[in-house]
């Protein structure tokens, strides 16, 4: 309210000088600059509260053309109105008698919607600066609520190791302890290691290359235990940096997949495994034994495996998938960096 205040104080005080140019006397053009005043402030207040707001940012353009038109043709009678009252109360009828500025009805229509575009262009950016400043909230809240579903989604992928696996080793750790085997601390401490890299290192964004490959021995050892004679499996490793990341349960998925999905060939399941790394890329490659009956298989491991790839590394990696009589085939280039 005192801005307002202020600001018309400045503009009577622009139009008594406005209008006074070329004048010695002052008093009169003040007085006529009062007439004139309530019709400024009328058509501002007009422009900035009613014809910008509600219909040029809402983008109703023809009813803003169309109430524009009236607010002037109205402004406009005002203002002649103005000067007519000013001839009689100022210069009592006479014509000549008042100030040569006053008299140009254009020059007195022109500094009346000077004023009122000025504001207007003042309020216009204004609402523009609020708008951007919304749509900037809008925007952040929208990304942090992506980020929020991502999170999410990538939590649930990482959870997504079939509980078979568990149900299984659970119930080959129960057939070796009733035979008292030697192997049975040795199973209990290595799926302790392993349940523990599955349920509280996954919550780290990476994890070294390093402790994925040893978390993947624990879980071959495990599976070789319980498939006995039934399994053929290797897993050859070269060239793997100590200091390389990647994000966690990445590689371990695709080896559960083979062992829940690979088909005994003569009574043999057979997995080979290769991991590899070069400076700038991660080459990864699992075969296993396959049927005739099993071609269509593709697996929901590997479906979340690849979701959790183009949420972490869209663009950075290669996934190659042959699924043959015989065998299936996964090959993987990652780049980690």
């Amino acid at each position: 309210m005192i801005l307002h205040l202020v600001f018309w104080c400045a503009v009577l005080l622009f139009f008594t000088y406005f209008f006074g140019a070329g004048s010695k006397d002052f008093h009169d053009t003040f007085l006529f600059s009062l007439f004139i005043m309530p019709i400024t402030m009328a058509t501002t207040y007009v422009s900035i509260y009613k014809l910008i707001p509600d219909y040029l940012v809402t983008k109703r353009y023809g009813l803003f053309i169309l109430y524009s038109i009236y607010t002037l043709i109205v402004s406009g009678y005002l203002i002649m109105v103005s000067i007519f009252f000013s001839l009689i109360y100022l210069a009592n009828f006479e014509y000549t008698q008042m100030n040569p500025i006053t008299r140009n009805i254009l020059l007195v229509t022109s500094g009346v919607y000077l004023i009122v575009v000025v504001v207007s262009a003042f309020k216009l950016l204004k609402l523009n600066l609020i708008q951007a400043e919304n749509t900037k909230k809008l925007e952040t809240k929208i990304l942090e609520t992506q980020l929020k579903l991502k999170e999410q989604e990538l939590n649930y992928l990482k959870m997504q190791i079939h509980p078979h696996f568990l149900f299984n080793t659970l119930n080959t750790m129960y057939g070796f302890a009733l035979k008292k085997a030697d192997e049975t601390p040795e199973m209990i401490l290595k799926l302790s290691n392993l349940l523990d890299y599955l349920l509280y290192q996954v919550d780290k964004p990476l994890v070294l290359l390093i402790d994925e490959i040893n978390h993947i021995k624990d879980y071959i050892e495990l599976e070789k235990l319980r498939f006995n004679k039934r399994l053929d499996v290797s897993f050859n490793t070269y060239n793997i940096p100590e200091n390389i990341s990647i994000a966690p349960m990445l590689l371990l998925p695709f080896i559960e997949n083979s062992f829940k999905h690979g088909h005994l060939n003569n009574g043999v399941l057979t997995i080979k495994i290769v991991l590899s790394c070069t400076k700038e890329q991660v080459f990864f490659s699992i075969e296993n034994s396959n049927s005739n009956n099993n071609q269509s298989r593709k697996g929901i491991g590997l479906e979340n495996i690849q979701k959790r790839l183009d949420l972490l590394y869209k663009g950075k990696y290669d996934l190659q998938i042959e699924n043959s009589n015989n065998l299936f085939k996964v090959q993987l280039k990652l780049n980690p960096s």
